[in-house]
């Protein structure tokens, strides 16, 4: 929002203040400053003395103009808008003025089609005043030429407004806050709650309500009025914020807005078709806005209606063939009280956004609707003649205002920490436009935001001032919790998968239908997908039940956009639905991993003249790498994968699932233009960190060594290594120590080894912890353990 320094200072006397002080002043009181703009220097009021035709150019004209030297100064210029007399907008050579795309050019004397030009006459968007770049600025005529244009329009600042502070939303609203920061007093009334007008409930055929998104609407009729250009001051005020006046009465109705932060709108009388109705729309209902576009509304839409169609969007854009016009004579000016979700709903649906639906969808004073048409009413009688009916018709009722805060002081001063007398807290209070009662506040109607005494503590710390308060204790001990000992958790795991060459990705958590058919995490538990209600798009329908789909989708464009090689990781919260109805949410992580196992370069493995690729086994060796007990990769049946295994920690009873690993099939790899395998895996964030925090057990060094023995077998190509490996660990032999796969070989050609065979080669060593083995010992032992593997698997040894 644009706030006129000049503007302020009908409210408040700023004079003393610096840009800077005042800087600090607004951000004191919680507004944001985003920025201040001020005019370019050497830019002055000038007038125009005389005007001839270019003698080369039939477009331009050759002015003599009076900047207040003393000295004619001829000027070449292009608009026509202006005549003889009129003030207008100089910039002299020196003047630096923005070119747009960030550049700037510097003014200077020279000629333009051979004659002499010292300066440049401007429009209002050349200088930065307003967008308004059609002809010159015309200013007002009762300034003195030579006067610097700064003088006329002062720095504006550009504020940045917090959503529960909609009071701020005007001049007066933030003069309130800047005059009870600086304790200076504020000139005139602190708000328009108090209307001199009589009122009247409206007949049924005057105004009617059938929404409860308007609880209260007015209406004032002022006839014979004569619709015009507004005056000299009028005109620079709005112009000083980026506004550009059209005709008095809508020029005043901007200016209400912007002076006391309600908006209002006016209409033309005999455009009018009967009563006002404010209803909701119908469904498919198109209505012609001002700003020239045709909006399709709603039934959820409100509108402003006569006899026969809507006049306007209640709260956000009156229509096109309602507004005022010089041809107006008799005008309607509405002032209401609208339901801010309501304004809110609409203005985003139609992505209509206007100065009157910001401040609507914030929350405008439902208590100054009656003193905002009060005060348009008074300025348009001065402005534009015509007389005003003598009462406001009113329709509904006004919202019950703010209620009383009962306020300790003692405890203002606990919570702040300082000795703040009593007398400065209930001074500071009343400047904030607080009513003291018998231990209570009054809120003004306008504060809406102060519902507890805890908000006016803070109140009064703000305008006390932080930095007088002190400090007694920087920090308090906080016991861990468990949100920290997830957090530190997860911050590990990443530590770690980063330190192991992972990215870390992030997704949304919604994706499409087609993605269900990648999630992993689901299916072994039984869960299924939660559809949203009221999706976004087709894109957008379900929340993710896992986080596998997002990673595919991203390895997908990565590829696309010549990254093959990739190790991605991912944490987050995942949605899934029991059997019974109800929802339930994970913390989950999810690896991807496809492309070359080692930096592409002349030095890395290759098999047959292409770089070696990650396998099941690297995915496993990562997986590993979290648990210090080491686990098991259980081979399962899904039909998403070629090689599918439940990723298990332990062993028998006491082993814990953790989630899902495997290698993506080659038939959804190639329509995600993955050419290499693809692993994948997805874990239960909260069973991984309980298996990973209990307890181990740890055993000393062997100190006896131990003998090793290598056995090749051949398998049907169909047994699994793990099937292998699990009856390894249950041949009850009490020197086997440990096994170890350390090859694997098929030949499909059927040359060296049958096509439905293959080799499985181990390392098996042997060991006691109490002495040195003997080589019978050891034979004896191995034999036994080649004799359960023929018997147990029906192995044949190479």
């Amino acid at each position: 929002m644009n706030v006129s320094l000049k503007w302020l200072s009908d409210h408040v006397d700023f004079s003393e203040y610096s840009m800077s002080e005042l800087d600090d002043l607004l951000t004191f009181t919680g507004i944001e400053v985003e920025g201040i703009q001020s005019l370019p220097d050497h830019v002055v009021v000038a007038e125009v003395l005389s005007s001839e035709g270019h003698p080369d150019a039939d477009k331009l004209s050759v002015c003599q103009v009076d900047d207040g030297s003393g000295t004619p100064r001829q000027i070449v210029c292009g608009a026509k808008n202006y005549q003889v007399g009129d003030k207008v907008a100089l910039a002299l050579p020196g003047c630096v003025l923005d070119g747009g795309d960030g550049k700037t050019f510097e003014i200077k004397e020279g000629k333009l089609r051979g004659v002499e030009s010292l300066g440049m006459m401007c429009a209002a968007a050349e200088i930065g005043l307003t967008d308004d770049a059609d002809g010159l600025l015309i200013l007002s005529p009762d300034l003195k030429p030579g006067t610097p244009l700064s003088e006329v329009y002062p720095a504006v600042f550009e504020l940045e407004i917090t959503p529960n502070r909609p009071d701020c939303l005007s001049h007066l609203g933030v003069a309130r806050e800047l005059a009870a920061l600086a304790g200076k007093p504020l000139r005139g009334s602190a708000h328009h709650g108090n209307s001199k007008t009589p009122a009247r409930e409206a007949k049924s055929d005057e105004i009617q309500i059938s929404t409860e998104s308007c609880p209260y609407y007015t209406a004032r009729v002022i006839r014979g009025v004569k619709v015009g250009e507004s005056p000299s001051w009028l005109k620079e005020k709005l112009e000083s914020i980026g506004l550009r006046p059209i005709n008095n009465v809508v020029d005043i109705t901007n200016y209400v807005l912007m002076e006391m932060g309600h908006p209002l709108h006016a209409f033309d009388m005999a455009r009018l078709d009967g009563g006002i109705h404010v209803r909701a729309a119908a469904a498919g209902e198109e209505f012609l806005a001002l700003d020239g576009e045709t909006y399709a509304l709603t039934a959820e839409d409100m509108v402003i209606a006569d006899g026969s169609r809507a006049v306007a969007i209640g709260g956000v854009m009156g229509g096109d063939d309602s507004g005022v016009t010089e041809a107006t004579t008799d005008i309607l000016i509405e002032s209401a009280y609208f339901v801010p979700s309501a304004i809110r709903r609409t203005a985003r649906r139609l992505n209509l956004h206007s100065d009157s639906s910001y401040r609507f969808e914030r929350g405008a004073d439902p208590h100054q609707v009656n003193g905002a048409s009060d005060l348009a009413v008074q300025w348009i009688l001065e402005l534009a003649g015509g007389t005003a009916e003598s009462e406001i018709v009113t329709c509904g009722g006004v919202p019950a205002p703010p209620v009383s805060v009962e306020l300790d002081n003692d405890y203002v001063r606990s919570v702040i920490g300082a000795e703040i007398t009593n007398e400065e807290i209930s001074s500071i209070l009343k400047s904030l436009g607080m009513e003291e009662g018998s231990g209570e506040w009054k809120m003004p109607s306008y504060r809406l935001d102060l519902p507890r005494a805890v908000d006016l503590v803070e109140e009064v710390a703000r305008v006390y001032g932080l930095d007088k308060v002190p400090a007694n204790q920087k920090s308090w001990f906080s016991a861990a919790s468990k949100a920290d000992v997830s957090f530190d958790f997860a911050s590990k795991i990443q530590s770690h998968l980063s330190s192991l060459g992972f990215f870390e990705a992030r997704n949304l958590k919604l994706i499409s239908e087609a993605q269900l058919a990648d999630d992993v995490a689901t299916s072994h538990r039984g869960m299924s997908p939660v559809r949203l209600k009221n999706p976004l798009n087709d894109e957008q329908d379900y929340l993710r039940p896992g986080i596998v789909p997002g990673l595919l989708a991203t390895a997908g464009r990565n590829v696309r956009f010549g990254n093959p090689d990739l190790r991605l990781f991912e944490m987050g919260r995942v949605f899934t639905a029991t059997p019974k109805g109800g929802e339930v949410e994970h913390e989950h992580l999810a690896l991807l991993m496809t492309g070359a196992k080692a930096p592409r370069s002349w030095a890395s493995g290759k098999v047959n003249g292409k770089p070696e690729n990650v396998d099941i086994h690297d995915l496993r060796a990562v997986l590993e790498a979290f648990c210090p007990a080491g686990l098991n990769l259980v081979p399962v049946d899904d039909d998403r994968m070629l090689c599918a295994c439940s990723i298990e920690i332990g062993s028998g009873k006491k082993s814990a699932k953790l989630g899902l690993a495997g290698i993506v099939s080659p038939a959804r790899a190639r329509e995600l233009d993955l050419e290499a395998p693809v692993m994948v895996a997805e874990i239960n964030l909260k069973k991984l960190a309980a298996a990973t925090n209990a307890d181990l057990t740890y055993a000393e060094l062997p100190k006896f060594p131990g003998s090793s023995r290598d056995v090749a077998m051949v398998v049907p190509a169909d047994l699994a290594a793990g099937e292998v490996a699990a009856f390894l660990e249950a041949h009850e032999e009490p020197l086997l120590q440990s096994v170890e796969l350390f090859d694997v070989f098929q030949d499909p050609s059927g040359e060296k080894l049958p096509a439905d065979k293959k080799s499985l080669a181990y390392s098996i060593t042997y060991r006691s912890p109490d002495r040195t083995l003997e080589a019978a010992e050891v034979e004896n032992a191995h034999l036994k353990l080649l004799d359960s593997l023929k018997s147990g698997l029906h192995v044949d040894f190479r």
